[in-house]
């Protein structure tokens, strides 16, 4: 009887409950589904409910790892916080006045599941639940490769190319390969060509270590290919970043089929020239050479034969051999035919100086031998006077006195070239330069003169009158100075100058005169131009007066405004009006006289 009436009073309460439940309802709890931080920031987790009155309810906040659940904090009905100690997050959470959870410095390992459960006591217990992302960019990719020897293409067994390495990132990012700048499939089957060996390890920071090796069975097409690895990872707001590594080449041994053997000077070779040939072929490694000239062999070194300071006689046919025991069958040969060009030095007849008295000849023949077609000049400096080989020079002059040169070139050749050279001594008397006069600024002033003359053997020279004297030679001229005063004599007679040698003399009379006064006569011409310029403007002025003056009377009279013009006028025929001009001229005399001048026919009544 008892156990009944229980029954029955529990009964009763549950229906109470459920009817407080439904008529002042339910407490309903509102959270943010999902929190994203980036590891050491602090992460806010809010929480808001209602509930029905009166109640003051008590608000926890758990933590669920693995299905099993912690609480970390709580805030009771009277206001007090406390967290929880011994939990993961002991010491770094608080809750605020409006019951959101504050998490600082946050790590890794906080990014679990966050329950606000709400118990408002008999109106009911509500909850929901939040998810904490936590998200760390990880360190550049490291991509390195393998300390094995080089990879042979061809083989059957996949081969290292690399491993790439990424350090520290959360959550766990993803490597993808690249070749030549494409993507490669990510592929972890071990039984095709290329796949990929990938790690993970969790770091005791909560942070992710990514490790991935590619491995492959290159061909011959892949001696030049790039590889690199790039890292993709997440952050927050759905963000996907990436980053890149360095790039890696592999170092590939694959078979010769074709060679080359080149040489490498740009220019045609001459003698002199150091020389340098390449063999190589497309294989990996580079096979042994064997080099030949004409047949017999010659050494060389790693594929290049060095030849230095050629002659005429290295030209010949020259080849190389290799041998890639990998591929016997394949003809790996090639030649060069080099041609070494030359040119002789140049035969000048006669080749000792030669010495003409002033009026002779002279004649030089240039000879020269050449790989090719070649010229023969003679030059004085940079004038060119022959180009056949002859020079002939006529009636010898002083001038005509120097160096020669016979100049051999190759056209064809750049820089191939001879030369020779011959002197000409000009012998005769002297011959004096047109003398420059002296100027002073006044009789008594020092004066130099210079007296310059032609002549083999060197003249002596003569000043009269005499003075000291300074020579000087200056190409095929000897040239003598001197510095006397002006006197009344010199600026009378001037100042003779003899040059004189074994062969005859020459002379010359310098004259000395006083400066003029330049600027005191040009001042004078000016002043006549402009007064000579003024009486031109004065006359023009007067003549435009002059025709203002008439102008301004034939207005005057046109208008009948002048007193003279309603005086005496004589009548003429309607059909007789003359139109031109009429000048009335009026006298201030007592007896006004009046006169009229008519360029037309007058008209009698």
């Amino acid at each position: 009887m008892e156990g009944i009436t229980f029954g029955r009073a529990s009964l009763v309460c549950t229906l109470l409950l459920w009817a407080f439940q439904v008529c002042y309802g339910a407490i309903t709890v509102e959270v943010d589904p999902k929190v994203e931080v980036l590891k050491g920031e602090n992460a806010i987790l809010h929480c808001k409910y209602t509930a029905p009155p009166p109640s003051s309810p008590v608000v926890e906040w758990y933590i669920e790892d693995q299905g099993d659940r912690e609480r970390i904090a709580f805030r009771s009905a009277n206001g007090e916080v406390n967290s929880d100690s011994g939990t993961p997050l002991s010491g770094r959470v608080t809750i605020g006045e409006d019951f959101s959870l504050t998490i600082t410095s946050v790590l890794p390992s906080d990014e679990l599941d966050y329950y606000c459960t709400v118990n408002a006591g008999a109106a009911g217990v509500g909850e929901a639940a939040t998810m904490l992302k936590v998200f760390f960019a990880p360190e550049k990719p490291e991509l390195t490769k393998p300390s094995s020897q080089a990879i042979t293409a061809g083989e059957s067994v996949s081969s290292e190319i690399g491993t790439c390495v990424v350090m520290n990132g959360h959550p766990t990012p993803r490597i993808i390969w690249f070749k030549d700048d494409q993507p490669l499939p990510e592929v972890k089957d071990r039984k095709e060509k290329t796949y990929m060996i990938p790690s993970v390890v969790k770091e005791a920071s909560g942070l992710y270590t990514i490790k991935s090796s590619l491995y492959m069975q290159p061909t011959k097409a892949d001696k030049d290919s790039v590889f690199q690895c790039t890292v993709e990872y997440s952050m927050p707001a759905d963000q996907i970043k990436q980053k890149k590594s360095n790039t890696i080449t592999i170092n590939l041994n694959y078979p010769s089929e074709h060679s080359t053997f080149s040489l490498l000077n740009k220019d045609a070779v001459k003698e002199g020239d150091a020389v340098t040939m390449k063999c190589e072929t497309d294989g990996n490694p580079q096979p042994e050479f064997d080099f030949t000239k004409d047949g017999v062999a010659i050494d060389g070194k790693d594929g290049m034969l060095t030849l230095k300071s050629v002659k005429r006689t290295d030209s010949g046919l020259y080849k190389c051999t290799a041998t890639d025991f990998d591929n016997l069958d394949a003809d790996l040969s090639g030649t060069i035919t080099l041609n070494v060009n030359y040119i002789d030095p140049v035969m000048v007849t006669p080749a000792e100086p030669q010495v003409v008295m002033l009026g002779g000849k002279v004649e030089w023949q240039c000879k020269t031998k050449a790989s090719s077609a070649h010229t023969v000049q003679w030059k004085k400096g940079s004038d060119v006077l022959s180009q056949d080989g002859t020079l002939s020079i006529q009636a010898v002059s002083y001038d005509k006195a120097g160096e020669y040169m016979c100049v051999g070139d190759v056209p064809a050749v750049p820089g191939l070239t001879t030369h020779a050279s011959v002197n000409l001594t000009v012998k005769g008397k002297p011959m004096i330069e047109a003398p420059v006069a002296g100027v002073v600024g006044k009789e008594g002033d020092m004066v130099s003169l210079k007296c310059s003359a032609y002549g083999s053997p060197a003249p002596q020279f003569t000043w009269t009158p005499s003075a000291k004297e300074s020579v000087s030679v200056q190409g095929n001229k000897v040239v003598s100075t001197v510095t006397l005063p002006a006197s009344a004599e010199v600026m009378k007679d001037g100042v003779t100058c003899k040059a004189s040698n074994e062969h005859g003399d020459d002379s010359k009379t310098f004259m000395v005169s006083v400066k003029r006064d330049v600027g005191n006569s040009a001042d004078r011409a000016e002043s006549q131009q402009g007064g000579s310029s003024g009486v031109v403007i004065a006359v023009v002025v007067c003549v435009l007066l002059l025709l203002l003056l008439v102008g301004l009377i034939y207005f005057l009279n046109k208008k009948s405004k002048l007193p003279c013009s309603k005086k005496d006028k004589k009548e003429v025929a309607s059909g007789d009006v003359n139109t031109d001009i009429v000048v009335e001229m009026k006298s201030e005399k007592a007896n006004e006289e009046a006169g009229l001048i008519n360029r037309g026919p007058s008209t009698e009544p």
